[in-house]
């Protein structure tokens, strides 16, 4: 008997910290970028941003839209459009 793994269906996030120091995260669509100290990532609610120390990405499978990370996390965020816009320097945004 063969047995195919489920798909989250569309539009399903969910989030869980354990101990400040495991996340999973359901309903990613993609990571951004990470370091040791931030995650970015794209899911079905929108951008979250992971802050905190020594993160590591342990696991991500996009086919299940699933991520887990460890690490001491700080803070989540989730970002709007022009989050990253507030953070940028006038001259950044003079010169694009």
């Amino acid at each position: 008997m063969i047995r195919m793994e489920e798909k989250q269906p569309a539009g399903v996030h969910c989030f869980s910290l354990e101990n400040r120091r495991k996340a999973v995260i359901t309903g990613v669509q993609d990571i951004h970028s990470f370091n040791e100290n931030e995650v970015l990532l794209f899911s079905e609610a929108g951008k979250i941003l992971l802050k905190g120390e020594q993160l590591h990405v342990r696991n991500l499978n996009l086919e299940k839209g699933e991520a887990e990370v460890e690490g001491r996390v700080d803070s989540l965020s989730y970002l709007t459009k022009n989050a990253h816009k507030k953070d940028e320097s006038i001259l950044k945004r003079m010169f694009r």
